[in-house]
């Protein structure tokens, strides 16, 4: 009998964590007419103004009047005067084209927990552990945050509190691109033909954004009969380049002061359910990956998140047949000698996908199929297999009557993953009466757990609103999955 012990570690959504976003405004004429009006206040009224906007935004944002400055540098071209312009109304007029995102004022949920790079200054028998987590605000927009936490030789959950300041990083100009993915991702999206290939053939096997945008603009200025199709294809392009990029965070920063919020037009529409994995390479270094969705309000991209610190990310595109639906799950290591990762192929069943090239994945193989009631509509994982000595570990999802989600297990081979030991007949965690209300009501989620010592830890989101842990006792969990 598997015992699981809920610990009442809630991790809540706070409304009073906002972004600094930009205000956009499309009409060049409402520009200069904000810009007219600004630019008309007396002086002693522009530091009026801009004292009550400071005292608003008092233990909201680190840097305000920075990121005012910031923001007036991007239309100063609409100053129609010579004359000096003060700082302060520099910064009013910066302020005019700003405004907050509350980014997790719906929802904080679908968390994935790895132990932290640094555990300098833990406790022996401490560890202290990542959580990244779906933030969820304004118009459905998801994007990703994380915490910190400690968990203590007693199994206690301890989670740092998150800083009132949140910031986002700076994007890294000018990427570089490996040639033979981005043909490949162009093929996949249907983008392929004589014009594109003509643009592809002019790069060397690693290009730069910037030699890219250099042909696109040379192109888009050629008059021919397929000029319409032309800029199209060009869009599309640039769309696919923009899909892989690279953010870089302040050392400064705290982990939960950091937001990644939807970049490219692929992310337009939210960043979702990333699943993070510690993985080891041949050469025993490690790199922290997480496989995400993005979604532009009509397509879902797979996609995957890269970094070595929590500082510098890069985002590349997935490319491939295989390269479908949701739930993309890197296994920690090579097996075998190639690339393992699950996937939810069809809205229905599970597969392992492998491969020799980490960003492109070609082939696909069913491992299980819903089998008990309650994920008769379907199964799926919920984070990287973990790997035990009898096998990797898989938290599953399964999706019963009323749409209700839960959480469960099975066993696969450690050698050869394609073959399942074994599978729980129930689930290890259904939404009680405290967890069912919200969001989306009678859902349990998980995007990854980790095992410490005899214990498997289980973060979990609740109706997509909170998210929570669980812990379980490893022996008893394989002793029910090797069962026949």
């Amino acid at each position: 009998m598997i015992q699981l012990k809920r610990t009442g570690v809630l991790i809540k959504p706070d409304p009073r964590r906002v972004l600094f976003r930009p205000f956009q405004i499309i009409d060049k004429e409402r520009i200069f007419k904000i810009f007219a009006r600004v630019l008309s206040l007396t002086e002693e009224k522009v530091n009026s103004e801009l004292e009550n906007v400071k005292k608003e935004s008092i233990g909201r944002h680190s840097k305000l009047l920075d990121l005012f400055l910031n923001r007036f540098d991007q239309f100063k071209d609409y100053v129609y005067t010579n004359d000096e312009i003060s700082i302060n109304r520099k910064q009013l007029l910066g302020a005019y084209f700003s405004s907050e995102y509350s980014f997790e004022s719906a929802a904080l949920f679908n968390p994935s927990m790895i132990w932290h790079p640094d555990q300098t200054g833990t406790e022996k028998g401490s560890k202290r552990f990542i959580l990244s987590l779906r933030a969820t605000g304004e118009g459905h927009i998801s994007s990703i945050t994380f915490r910190s936490g400690i968990i203590t030789e007693d199994y206690s959950i301890k989670i740092d509190d998150p800083s009132p300041y949140v910031t986002l990083p700076e994007e890294i100009q000018n990427p570089v691109y490996n040639k033979y993915i981005f043909q490949n991702k162009l093929f996949d999206t249907d983008i392929s033909n004589e014009f594109v290939e003509q643009i592809m053939s002019s790069l060397q096997s690693s290009f730069t954004f910037n030699e890219l945008e250099e042909i696109l603009k040379t192109e888009s200025k050629k008059k021919t009969l397929d000029t319409v199709r032309r800029v199209l294809w060009i869009k599309n392009i640039r769309a696919i380049a923009q899909s892989n990029y690279e953010v870089i965070f302040s050392k400064e920063d705290d982990i939960s002061k950091r937001v990644i919020f939807p970049t490219s037009p692929s992310e337009s529409n939210g960043m979702e359910d990333v699943r993070f994995v510690e993985f080891e390479h041949d050469d025993g270094l490690k790199t922290f990956y997480g496989t995400y969705t993005a979604y532009d309000g009509k397509m879902i991209y797979p996609q995957l998140l890269e970094t070595k610190d929590f500082l510098h990310f890069s985002i590349k595109i997935l490319t491939g047949d295989a390269v479908q639906n949701k739930g993309f799950a890197l296994f920690p290591k090579k097996i075998n000698g190639k690339y393992a990762m699950l996937s939810r192929q069809d809205n229905e069943n599970l597969y392992i996908m492998f491969s020799d090239n980490f960003y492109f994945w070609q082939t696909k193989q069913l491992i299980a199929r819903p089998s008990y009631p309650w994920e008769y509509v379907q199964i799926g994982n919920c984070g990287s297999p973990i790997e035990t000595k009898e096998g990797w570990i898989v938290l599953t999802h399964g999706v019963g009557p009323m749409r209700k989600y839960c959480i469960s297990a099975l066993l696969l081979d450690k050698d050869d993953p394609t073959k399942i030991i074994g599978r729980l007949k129930e689930p290890l965690i259904s939404p009680n009466e405290d967890e069912r209300e919200g969001y989306v009501p009678n859902v349990v989620y998980s995007c990854g757990g980790q095992i410490l010592n005899d214990q498997l830890i289980i973060p979990y989101a609740m109706s997509d609103s909170a998210s929570t842990f669980a812990l379980v006792n490893l022996n008893e969990l394989l002793t029910e999955l090797k069962k026949k």
